[in-house]
C-alpha cells in the first residue's frame, strides 16, 4: 500500500508589539538582534525559506523553500510582522503556498490559526468565534485562498471550537495522540479506547459533532514528534529521514500517513541547522523513493476517514492536566527554576476575565449607538486591522454604521472596537505558559489590559484601574523585587502608556537631534508640522514649534504646541501642550527666545515650566528605540575622549606588552583592557570606512593574535557580514562588473582569516542565486575564449570555494 509523509511545522511568535505604539520596541535579551521576533527569524524563518542541502564535503549543492515541502502554520500577528520586517521571507511562505498546490493536487500547505494564539476552551463562546473568523479572514487576505485546515493554538479543543471550525468551512485540525478517547469504524457498533497516545496515526478520522456536523482529525505520531522537540533528532538529516520512515508499519493494509507536528521554530532557533536536517529528509526521502510527500488537504481527498473518533474536551498537547497551565499551577513549567511556583495563573486569569465581562456590556451598550450589531462589526473589524487606510475604514462605517457618524462618533466607533481587540489580546496563550509573572510575554498580556482600561476610561469615563490593580494585588511574583501585578502594572506597564502629548514630547526631543519631514510618522502616529522654530547657543539648543498629532489606529488628533531646550549632554527639558491660539502661541515664543538669546537658562527653564505645566518631558520620556539611538549619539564624544586615552596608553605600552608576550608574562590588568579596548575600536573603525584598507585590518588581526587579544567577535563579526553583504548585493545588481567581484572574493577571503565566525548566509543565497541566472552566460562566453568572461568565472568559482558553494550549474 502507499507511504505517505507529511511534517508539519507550526511556527508562532507572541505577539510583541507595544499595544500604544503597535511596534516591538528595542529588546536588549535579544542582542544583537533588535528584538526576539528578528531574532528567531534570522535563526528559523529565513533559514528555512532558504535552507542549504550539502555533498559529502560539506558543500552547498542546493538551497531549497522548506515551507513548499511541509505542512505549516504562521500565527497571524507574527504574518503582519513579517510583511513589514522581512518581506522577502514573507514572500517566500505565501510563495511557498503556490508551489505546495502544484506538488499536492491543488492542496495548499499553509493552515490558518486561531488569531492571537488564545486558549479557546478557557474562552467564552464569542471570543471563541471571532478568533476562529479573524484568523480565516487574515489567513484569505494573505494567502488568497480559503483555509481546508485550522491549527487550534496548543492544539486546546472542545466541542464548541471544533463546532465553530466546522460551521466556518474549516474541514480539518491537527491533534496530539493523547487527545484521542476512543475510535470505532464509521457506521461500527464498538468502541475501541486508544487514550494514552494508543491511537493509530496513519489515517485521518471523522468526529461528529453535536449539532451533527463533522469535522476530520489527524492526529501526529506522537513518538516521532518528540524525538524531533526534545532529543536531538535533527543533528543528523540522514537520521532523521530513517526516523521518520521506520514509523511506517508492514502490517498496515491500507494507504498510511507517517505525519508529525512540532513548533516550527525548532528547525534552526532551538535546533541549529535543524533546517538543513529537514531539508536532507524530505530530498532524501523523495529521490529515494522512500514515501510520497504529502500534505493534510490532498491526503484527505485521496483517503477519507474510514474510523470516527471521540476526544478528550479542555485538553492540549502541552500540558498533562488539559489546559490547567492557562489558568493553574498544575506542574507545568519550563523546568529551569526550581523552586518557584505558578501559583500567579489562576488570579492573573481571574483578573482578565473580571476585565472582559465587565467590559462586555459596557461595549456593547456604547456600540449600539453607533452600530447596527457591536458583535458583527467586532467580527468583521478584522477587515480594518488588514487595512487601516481612510478608504476602507469608511467602507466599513458604511457598512456597519446606524446612521452617517459624525468625525467624533467615528473616533468613539474606532476605539470602542480597538477595546475589544485588546480585550482579547490579553488572552494571548504565551501569559500563562511560562514561568514567572514578570516574565516578557507575561507582561505583554498585562500591557494589552493596560490599553484596553485606558480606552475604556477615554470611552466610559469609569475608573476601572484601581479595581483591577486590587485583583492584580494577588497575583503573586516569585522574584522579591517583583512583588506581585499591581507593582509590575505600575512599574513596567504604566511607563509605556502613550498619548498624543506623549508623542508630541517625543517628537519635541527628538527633533533636536534629528529633523523630521513636514509630514512624517512616529510609529502609528502621523504628524503634520505647521512651524518649528530652533536657536543655538555653543552646545545649548532650544525648539518651540506646533504640529498636529493624528493616530493611524483611531482617528483621534490633536494640534500641539512644544518647547525643548537641550543642555548639550543628557540633561534636556521640554513641554508640551494643547494649541491655545496664535496669540498665546506667538507670545511664548517671544518670551522663551528672548530669554534664550540672552543666555538666561534658569529663565528659559522658568518659561517653560509655566507655559506648560505637568506635561515636562525629559530624555527618559523618548520611546525606548529613539532613546538608545539618541543616547549613543550623546554618548559618542564622551567614547571617543575615552577611545584616545586607550589607544594612547596602548601604543605607548604595545613595546613592552610584546616584550612580556614572549616571556609567557602575563600582562598588567590596565594594559589588556587598553590593548582590548583600542584593537577592537580600530578594527571597527577600519571595518566602517568608506574604503576598506585590507592591509591595515590584517595587521590589526595579526596583533590582535600576537598579544592574545580577545576580540568582540559579535560586533566585529556582524560588521563583517553587513560589509560583505552590502558588496555581494553590488554583485548582483551589476554582475559585469569585474571590480566588485574581486572586491567581494578578497572580503570573504579576510573574514576567513578571522578569529572567530562570519555568517556567511546571505551572501552564500547571493551566490546561489547568481550561479543559478547569471553564472551560465558567462561560463558560455568562457568556454566560446571570452577572456574577460574566463576570468570573471576565475574569480567566482574561487568565491564558491570560500563559501563553501559547489558549482553544479551548466
Amino acid at each position: 500500500m502507499e507511504r505517505y509523509l507529511c511534517i508539519h511545522g507550526h511556527f508562532y511568535q507572541p505577539p510583541r508589539e507595544n499595544a500604544w505604539l503597535e511596534a516591538v520596541e528595542l529588546q536588549d535579551s535579544a542582542y544583537p538582534y533588535h528584538d526576539w521576533n528578528e531574532r528567531i527569524t534570522g535563526e528559523c524563518y529565513v533559514p528555512n525559506a532558504t535552507a542549504r542541502i550539502l555533498d559529502g564535503e560539506g558543500r552547498i549543492i542546493e538551497i531549497t523553500n522548506n515551507y513548499s515541502k511541509i505542512s505549516f502554520n504562521f500565527g497571524p500577528t507574527l504574518l503582519a510582522w513579517l510583511k513589514e520586517k522581512s518581506p522577502e521571507v514573507y514572500q517566500a511562505i505565501l510563495e511557498a503556498d503556490k508551489e505546495s498546490q502544484k506538488k499536492f493536487s491543488g492542496h495548499g500547505s499553509a493552515l490558518a490559526q486561531a488569531y492571537n494564539h488564545m486558549i479557546l476552551p478557557l474562552a467564552n463562546w464569542r471570543d471563541k468565534y471571532t478568533q476562529v473568523l479573524w484568523g480565516i479572514r487574515d489567513f484569505e487576505h494573505r494567502f488568497g485562498r480559503p483555509p481546508e485546515g485550522m491549527w487550534l493554538p496548543e492544539t486546546a479543543v472542545d466541542l464548541d471550537t471544533l463546532d465553530i471550525l466546522a460551521n466556518l468551512g474549516i474541514r480539518f485540525t491537527i491533534l496530539s495522540p493523547h487527545q484521542a478517547q476512543r475510535v470505532r469504524r464509521i457506521k461500527g457498533r464498538a468502541w475501541h479506547e486508544v487514550s494514552g497516545g494508543r491511537i493509530d496515526p496513519s489515517r485521518a478520522y471523522e468526529l461528529r459533532l453535536p449539532s451533527r456536523q463533522k469535522i476530520n482529525l489527524f492526529f501526529y505520531d506522537g513518538p516521532v514528534s518528540q524525538a524531533v522537540a526534545f532529543e536531538h533528532l535533527l543533528v543528523n538529516g540522514e537520521h532523521f529521514a530513517g526516523r521518520l520512515t521506520g514509523a511506517f508499519s508492514n502490517t498496515r493494509t491500507w494507504p498510511q500517513l507517517v505525519h508529525i507536528a512540532t513548533d516550527g521554530e525548532t528547525y534552526g532557533h532551538h535546533q541549529r541547522h535543524g533546517e538543513m536536517a529537514l531539508a536532507y529528509a524530505l530530498q532524501h526521502t523523495e529521490s529515494s523513493n522512500l514515501a510520497r510527500l504529502t500534505n493534510y488537504g490532498e491526503f484527505l481527498e485521496k483517503n477519507p476517514p474510514t474510523h470516527e473518533v471521540e476526544i478528550f474536551e479542555n485538553s492540549a498537547w502541552s500540558c498533562f492536566h488539559g489546559v490547567e497551565r492557562w489558568w493553574n499551577n498544575c506542574g507545568c513549567n519550563s523546568g529551569m527554576n526550581p523552586g518557584w511556583n505558578q501559583n500567579w495563573r489562576r488570579p492573573l486569569r481571574e483578573a482578565l476575565d473580571w476585565l472582559r465581562d465587565t467590559l462586555e456590556p459596557l461595549y456593547k451598550e456604547k456600540a449600539n449607538q453607533f452600530l447596527k450589531d457591536p458583535w458583527e462589526a467586532r467580527d468583521e473589524y478584522i477587515r480594518i486591522i488588514l487595512d487601516r487606510s481612510t478608504e476602507n475604514i469608511e467602507r466599513f462605517l458604511n457598512q456597519h454604521a446606524v446612521r452617517e457618524l459624525s468625525p467624533s462618533d467615528k473616533i468613539a466607533t474606532l476605539k470602542l472596537l480597538e477595546l475589544q481587540r485588546h480585550a482579547m489580546l490579553m488572552f494571548t496563550s504565551c501569559g500563562w505558559f511560562f514561568d514567572e509573572l514578570s516574565g516578557i510575554e507575561t507582561v505583554q498580556v498585562i500591557q494589552y489590559a493596560g490599553r484596553a482600561i485606558q480606552l475604556s476610561e477615554e470611552l466610559f469615563g469609569d475608573h476601572l484601574e484601581s479595581q483591577f490593580l486590587e485583583r492584580l494585588e494577588r497575583v503573586k511574583s516569585n522574584i522579591t523585587e517583583h512583588r506581585d501585578g499591581r507593582h509590575i502594572y505600575e512599574k513596567l506597564v504604566k511607563p509605556a502608556m502613550v498619548d498624543l502629548s506623549k508623542v508630541g514630547g517625543h517628537y519635541a526631543i527628538r527633533s533636536l537631534f534629528e529633523p523630521y519631514a513636514e509630514h512624517d510618522r512616529i510609529y502609528c502616529y502621523e504628524v503634520h508640522r505647521e512651524d518649528y522654530q530652533s536657536s543655538e547657543a555653543g552646545k545649548m539648543r532650544l525648539a518651540v514649534g506646533r504640529a498636529r498629532f493624528t493616530s493611524r489606529i483611531t482617528g483621534e488628533s490633536t494640534l500641539l504646541s512644544f518647547g525643548v531646550m537641550h543642555f548639550g549632554d543628557h540633561n534636556l527639558s521640554g513641554g508640551v501642550r494643547t494649541f491655545r491660539g496664535q496669540e498665546a502661541y506667538q507670545a511664548l515664543i517671544q518670551e522663551v527666545s528672548g530669554a534664550f538669546s540672552r543666555a538666561d537658562i534658569p529663565e528659559v527653564i522658568r518659561i517653560l515650566d509655566r507655559g506648560f505645566g505637568r506635561d515636562i518631558y525629559s530624555l527618559k520620556s523618548l520611546f525606548r528605540d529613539e532613546q538608545r539611538k539618541i543616547l549613543n549619539q550623546i554618548l559618542d564624544k564622551t567614547l571617543q575622549e575615552a577611545a584616545a586615552v586607550y589607544r594612547q596608553l596602548y601604543e605607548q605600552s604595545v613595546p613592552l606588552m610584546r616584550f612580556l608576550a614572549d616571556l609567557g608574562t602575563p600582562f598588567p590588568k590596565s594594559f589588556q583592557t587598553a590593548a582590548e579596548f583600542a584593537l577592537n575600536a580600530s578594527l571597527r573603525q577600519a571595518l566602517e570606512a568608506q574604503e576598506l584598507d585590507f592591509n591595515q585590518i590584517t595587521s590589526l588581526r595579526e596583533e590582535a593574535l600576537g598579544l592574545r587579544v580577545p576580540l568582540d567577535e559579535v560586533s566585529l563579526g556582524y560588521s563583517f557580514q553587513e560589509r560583505i553583504e552590502r558588496t555581494a548585493l553590488q554583485v548582483l545588481a551589476n554582475p559585469h562588473d569585474h571590480a566588485s567581484l574581486q572586491k567581494l572574493v578578497a572580503l570573504v577571503d579576510l573574514a576567513c582569516s578571522m578569529p572567530f565566525e562570519v555568517d556567511f548566509w546571505k551572501v552564500q543565497n547571493i551566490y546561489y542565486e547568481i550561479l543559478q541566472k547569471i553564472y551560465p552566460e558567462f561560463q558560455k562566453q568562457a568556454e566560446n575564449g571570452g577572456g574577460s568572461a574566463q576570468t570573471w568565472v576565475s574569480h567566482f568559482t574561487a568565491l564558491g570555494e570560500k563559501l563553501h558553494c559547489r558549482i553544479t550549474c551548466g
